[in-house]
């Protein structure tokens, strides 16, 4: 998640998220105090952006405002306040955020009170640009800041508010994120990043590292279990590097993974330099945490890795990533690659490429670097890689991981795999019958015919594969 991000595999290209918080579940009654009785039931819209970590924040978001007597809605014309929640890492996502407040600000010839903020990293990265590049806007507020927003919300001002004081604290203890209901629910088990990788914007908009109470999110946990969700999936910038007093990372998979109600434990994005034998061994030994892995490498060469200020080596991740397999020898494994970084020459390249080649990941996220303003590179590195080879490098990695992946894929067909299913698929099948679709234990995008209830598992027998998804036919 903490990655330069401009162009990635079109398979896992995931568009700009869009969550209308109005089916969330409600987490009680407002408290009555002078926030809530400026709210008087106005009606909030929320509009997310980036990574799970930004999702994770508009279920924050939204229960902080339904608490204080916000009503959510499912469309920005219904709204009275409307929010943008952003991500800071792609820079061409400034100028989308940015358009797309402008257009909603159109809706004030409708509604002339109409409240428009944007929060989030974004908002904490662009507080002093912002105001004069969108005028239009009401309210600018960072990721440690929502506790406030009704207080922010129930000013007037002839300018924008902002308030982007990052906290070493603030980790929305005892707020129950309001959530749709579904399988998965994100937990957000530790909060802003250290390892200030030169191309990374995360800790200048998110802070420093905190750890939230196991006993917190053990809280959270159960009463996700108790709601229904079978699965949940632990969320940080890097995620184990969590540690709370004497709990470490290894010890809250376990105690997660013991949670009644819960089947299915999965976690994004961990750091390979602070993945431990512990973690591995609980990862080998839980049935409930799953036999997937996003683990970010960003380049094959050690030069381009020591450039980015990673902290490990590639020895270091071959000699991890052969831990994890020997211990987990079905583990399904992607990562995060960045070519055309600062300085990146051909061998660096084909480094990269030969990594690809060696490591077969399941799939992985690409991109060409971009320069974030604020960031050690954008400071000391010149972007000397052109534009033309960047994109040229892209595509080649593109090709080949879109190979790697069908080939991968195909050791599926023939086996029988068990699907949380999530829902209705896009597509139907030639004789008009709606596909239903979920994932495997290993993360794999499974689409199969029969009916099937939302949140239940079912098997499903593979007969063929593509290099992004399953299908089959339910055995049960």
């Amino acid at each position: 998640m903490g990655a330069v991000l401009t162009a990635r595999h079109p398979a896992h290209m995931e568009p700009p998220l869009q969550i209308s918080p109005s089916s969330l579940a409600d987490p009680g009654p407002a408290p009555a105090d002078g926030s809530a009785a400026a709210a008087s039931g106005r009606k909030v819209y929320v509009e997310t952006y980036g990574c799970q970590m930004n999702i994770a924040d508009t279920e924050v978001v939204a229960a902080i405002l339904k608490r204080a007597g916000y009503r959510c809605v499912e469309s920005p014309e219904e709204a009275d306040v409307i929010l943008i929640n952003t991500c800071a890492v792609r820079e061409n996502a400034e100028e989308r955020v940015i358009g797309r407040a402008s257009q909603l600000s159109g809706l004030r010839a409708h509604n002339p009170n109409l409240t428009i903020g944007i929060l989030g990293c974004m908002a904490q990265h662009l507080a002093a640009s912002l105001p004069k590049r969108a005028p239009f806007v009401d309210l600018v507020m960072g990721p440690d800041s929502y506790q406030r927003l009704p207080d922010i919300l129930a000013q007037t001002s002839s300018e924008a508010l902002l308030d982007v004081r990052l906290s070493r604290v603030e980790n929305y203890v005892g707020i129950d994120a309001a959530r749709k209901s579904g399988t998965n629910a994100w937990v957000t088990i530790i909060r802003g990043c250290d390892k200030f990788c030169t191309f990374c914007i995360v800790p200048y908009v998110r802070g420093r590292e905190r750890s939230l109470d196991p006993d917190e999110v053990l809280r959270q946990v159960t009463q996700l279990a108790s709601e229904g969700f079978r699965e949940v999936t632990l969320l940080g910038q890097t995620v184990n590097s969590y540690h709370f007093e004497q709990t470490d990372f290894a010890d809250l998979l376990r105690a997660v993974a013991a949670v009644d109600g819960i089947e299915r434990v999965r976690f994004t994005s961990p750091f390979p330099k602070d993945f431990t034998e512990r973690a591995i061994a609980a990862m080998a030994e839980l049935p409930e945490v799953c036999p997937a892995l996003h683990l970010p490498v960003q380049s094959g060469s050690d030069s381009q890795l020591e450039s980015m200020r990673r902290g490990y080596s590639i020895s270091e991740y071959r000699d991890l990533v052969a831990r994890l397999r020997a211990a987990i020898p079905d583990l399904s494994l992607s990562s995060d690659i960045i070519v055309g970084f600062c300085g990146e020459s051909e061998e660096d390249f084909r480094q990269t490429v030969r990594l690809m080649e060696e490591m077969r990941f399941d799939s992985a996220f690409m991109f060409k670097y971009s320069e974030r303003s604020g960031t050690a590179a954008h400071r000391k590195l010149p972007d000397d890689v052109p534009e033309e080879l960047k994109l040229k490098r892209l595509q080649e990695i593109i090709a080949l991981q879109e190979q790697i992946s069908f080939e991968v894929n195909q050791r599926w067909v023939g086996k029988s795999v068990r699907v949380l299913v999530q829902g209705n698929s896009k597509r139907k099948t030639a004789e008009g019958v709606r596909n239903r679709f979920g994932r495997s234990a290993h993360g794999k995008v499974v689409v199969f015919p029969e009916e099937a209830e939302a949140n239940s598992l079912r098997s499903v027998l593979v007969d063929r594969a593509t290099s992004h998804t399953l299908y089959g036919s339910a055995q049960d």
